[in-house]
């Protein structure tokens, strides 16, 4: 009777673990199929739909529009501003010239106040000379040079002939014999060609 019990003890545990292994085979499958769903979601989730492509595409667009109207604003401001600076160099670049100058209209003044008292004329010529050098060495400064042309050949880069004079000796034929108007370049480049007198 003892063994008869023991038996359906034991059958009535293999029966509970048969129903345990059971139970966690149907929650291995369930886990599995869940993984799988969850697998097909991922993949799904991978490939776009066209609705979504399209979406992307259009989002990229409106981003470059912003872009680009940033930068064309950006850019007509730097215009703008560039514009306004090179007025006002070309309203106030003769400033450093005339701050330059001032000096020389301030001795002519006083040479003026001064004209009607002096008797001596030489010492009234010393002085107008002294001035006019001073004049030129501040003009020399910012960069004005004086051409040097009597006696050269004629060059129509920087003179222009304004009279023809015949009759001189072969070795003075094509050379300026004359300068009626100064020519001056400025750091080089010509601002007033020299009037000059040329030997036919």
């Amino acid at each position: 009777m003892e063994k008869k019990i023991k038996n359906e003890e034991v059958n009535e545990e293999i029966v509970d673990r048969n129903e345990e292994v059971q139970e966690t085979a149907s929650d291995v499958k369930e886990e599995q199929g869940s993984s799988d769903k969850a697998t097909d979601k991922v993949e799904e989730a991978k490939e776009p739909t066209p609705e979504d492509k399209i979406a992307e595409l259009e989002k990229q667009i409106t981003d470059l529009k912003t872009q680009q109207l940033y930068k064309v604003a950006e850019f007509d401001n730097f215009r703008k501003r560039v514009m306004q600076e090179k007025a006002e160099l070309i309203k106030n670049g003769g400033a450093k010239v005339i701050t330059t100058l001032l000096p020389i209209v301030d001795d002519l003044e006083r040479a003026q106040q001064n004209m009607d008292k002096f008797e001596d004329v030489a010492a009234v010529k010393e002085g107008l000379n002294l001035i006019i050098d001073k004049f030129f060495k501040l003009l020399a400064q910012e960069g004005l040079k004086k051409m040097e042309v009597v006696g050269l050949p004629f060059d129509a880069d920087y003179q222009e002939a304004i009279a023809m004079v015949p009759g001189l000796p072969e070795d003075q034929k094509g050379k300026v014999i004359d300068c009626m108007t100064a020519g001056y370049t400025l750091n080089d480049k010509v601002i007033r060609y020299a009037k000059v007198a040329v030997a036919e």
